[in-house]
């Protein structure tokens, strides 16, 4: 059965029982949805398109065609981790497209936060149409669409990113096996479908990528502050047993600069923001409070090891007033 709507009565999926109940009413749908066709999907990496991913190749195997678009904006190590997961352990027909130049050429100069997401999504497509075109038979796009991707795009807050955009030529029929799903219980779904710990509990992350991480223009070595001071931020993190405990962090790195001092020298170089925050629906957020000692050792590392900044600042704020992401 497919449903468009969550039932009001639909009981939270927290339980393996539960999650596997679901797994099998989805995997009878998608086969009957997707009969002896093909269907193609945009693989990121994220814990929805993973999840939708992972039960269509137990739905209906190689007539899932991935595509994994590398856009430059993606967290350290995560393009790899795409690969290696799907391609080499759960060996899924995928296609790994490495357009970080093309992207990067195109946001040059534009600091508009819409302009960028935009043009983020709009080079997405073109990409991904591209790839598309080349493929023969494919009558389905399978999407990693949740129910708060609807819920908030019916309540105006966001662009459904999820839905169309796609060239006129290129009809597909959509696939959607957890648009009724809460975050949390993609998550529990995943675990049972075998994913990886590190690719289940991995932070929602949006469309947009770090780009909307590097406010006003990007540019390749502000792009390159916020990989390294993220990447940094989820190890330790991780070694201080954070991990999965925390819902969503990450570091900002805006565009504007201030004095510093280094070496007895002046510098001149940008502030790094962390932002560290829990919830359970996404439309509430409160602030995940640290240690004194693990924000010390947070900026110390981040001011030694990051290229370009100098100073390291906590953000307090819950949502509402302030969303998760700055733009």
């Amino acid at each position: 059965m497919s449903m468009d709507r969550r039932p009001d009565d639909m009981v939270r999926i927290t339980t393996p029982e539960l999650a596997d109940a679901f797994i099998a009413e989805q995997i009878d749908a998608l086969r009957a949805q997707i009969g002896d066709k093909k269907v193609l999907l945009a693989l990121s990496g994220g814990v929805d398109s993973s999840v939708v991913a992972a039960m269509l190749i137990k739905a209906v195997g190689d007539q899932l065609v991935c595509v994994h678009v590398n856009h430059g904006l993606l967290r350290k190590g995560e393009p790899e981790q795409v690969i290696e997961v799907f391609r080499n352990q759960m060996k899924a027909n995928l296609i790994y497209v490495d357009a970080t130049d093309r992207f990067l050429d195109k946001l040059a100069g534009v600091t508009d936060p819409e302009t960028k997401r935009k043009i983020i999504g709009g080079e997405f497509i073109e990409v991904f149409a591209e790839e598309a075109r080349k493929l023969d038979g494919i009558e389905f796009l399978a999407q990693g669409t949740i129910w708060p991707d609807i819920l908030e795009s019916e309540a105006g807050i966001k662009a459904h990113h999820n839905a169309g955009g796609l060239p006129e030529d290129m009809q597909f029929e959509l696939v959607e096996p957890v648009k009724i799903l809460f975050k949390d219980e993609v998550r529990v779904v995943g675990e049972r479908l075998g994913l990886p710990a590190g690719m289940v509990y991995r932070q929602p992350f949006p469309g947009p990528g770090l780009g909307v991480r590097c406010p006003g223009a990007i540019t390749r070595d502000r792009l390159e502050a916020v990989r390294e001071s993220d990447a940094i931020l989820r190890a330790e993190f991780a070694k201080n047993g954070l991990e999965g405990k925390v819902w969503q962090y990450f570091t900002v790195v805006p565009d504007f600069k201030s004095t510093g001092v280094k070496d007895g020298k002046r510098t001149f170089d940008w502030p790094c923001i962390i932002r560290a925050i829990n919830t359970t629906d996404v439309m509430e957020v409160s602030v995940e409070h640290l240690s004194d000692e693990l924000i010390d050792h947070l900026v110390s590392r981040i001011i030694s090891e990051v290229p370009g900044i100098n100073r390291v600042l906590f953000d307090y704020t819950p949502k509402p007033p302030a969303t998760v992401e700055y733009e």
